[in-house]
């Protein structure tokens, strides 16, 4: 059901059945290591390239999701994934193994929240009984195509963030009441917010204001006070973006507890590990969401959590020829039946 202009309401409460999360060696000695189900040693995978290596990710987490639902390839009706290489093309060639009808999709690193609200709602309305969905993204493979490659060494100012390598996976299934299981239950798009902003060393930055654009109007849209949820965490603002919307809200009139807004992009690594202003990547957002968050819900530490992932949608393309950084927002709410 549509509310507002923007979010969606979903009646039937999605159930999110099972997860799957893959990481590489810098996630290995993250914060949030205990809550992957696959660490890799190395960044090849036992591949010949970073982007091989990045399919490898995305399929290692949607078997482990299928395994733990009890479910095979053939079950899964549709298959709803994104990353941030050209084409999509690390989830398209996972689409060619798994063999499920593919939607591929592209938000940056809103994807995991893009394909979480696009597959509730199928779900929700009897398009599908169970649904794959996701994103990823390989440290070496992304940077080297939006930055420089990593064995370059080039040096990053205090604004940049570190790319994740990881993938995170969920199986979404009609609602059927037999089990105590994480549900979506509301989603508002966001629109493309441009500040002007150029500088692809600063994504924090630039995507704070699609961040605090989608959160105001999910406020909004559904008539609810932001003390509604136990937890508010973006995606991969970082520090200095998180701090933005945090001060964007605030003047917006919304107050939300500071200990209550929290970012995938600062919770993922340790203080001590060389990621500037924190992580990023369509698989950060994902891989926090599907591993560390989910295990919090279901230990009982969160019941209500809304989670807003952003993107910057930028490419090589619109950096050379001098163009500004349009950004969005996605936010999912998800709640413990």
């Amino acid at each position: 059901m549509l509310k507002g202009k923007q979010s969606w309401i979903f009646k039937n409460r999605p159930m999110i059945t099972a997860t799957g999360v893959s990481g590489g060696p810098f996630e290995a000695n993250g914060k949030l290591a205990s809550d992957f189900d696959i660490l890799h040693d190395d960044l090849w995978m036992g591949q010949d390239s970073y982007e091989k290596a990045h399919r490898v990710l995305i399929e290692e987490a949607s078997q482990i999701a299928l395994q733990r639902a009890n479910l095979q390839e053939e079950d899964i009706h549709f298959f709803i994934a994104g990353d941030l290489i050209n084409q999509i093309t690390p989830s398209s060639m996972s689409a060619r193994t798994n063999q499920i009808p593919y939607f591929g999709i592209f938000g940056a690193c809103s994807t995991s929240m893009e394909g979480l609200a696009l597959g509730s709602f199928m779900i929700n309305y009897q398009g599908a009984k169970h649904i794959l969905t996701g994103a990823s993204s390989h440290n070496a493979a992304v940077e080297k195509q939006f930055r420089y490659p990593t064995e370059y060494g080039g040096q990053k100012p205090p604004t940049a963030q570190w790319t994740i390598t990881g993938a995170g996976m969920a199986i979404l299934s009609e609602n059927d009441g037999a089990k105590k299981l994480p549900v979506t239950t509301t989603a508002t798009i966001g629109k493309v917010v441009d500040m002007g902003l150029t500088d692809p060393f600063n994504m924090g930055g630039a995507m704070a204001p699609a961040a605090a654009d989608t959160i105001t109007a999910h406020f909004k849209d559904l008539q609810i006070d932001p003390s509604y949820y136990d937890l508010i965490v973006t995606g991969d603002l970082g520090e200095i973006g998180q701090n933005t919307t945090y001060e964007l809200l605030t003047n917006a009139g919304l107050k939300i507890e500071r200990d209550r807004f929290q970012d995938c992009g600062l919770l993922i690594y340790q203080e001590d590990q060389p990621v500037n202003a924190g992580g990023s990547g369509a698989g950060c957002s994902a891989t926090v969401l599907y591993g560390h968050l989910l295990n919090q819900m279901r230990q009982g530490i969160y019941k209500k959590i809304l989670v807003v992932a952003t993107g910057a949608l930028l490419s090589p393309l619109t950096f050379q020829q001098n163009e500004t950084i349009p950004c969005i927002a996605h936010a999912v709410s998800i709640e413990m039946e």
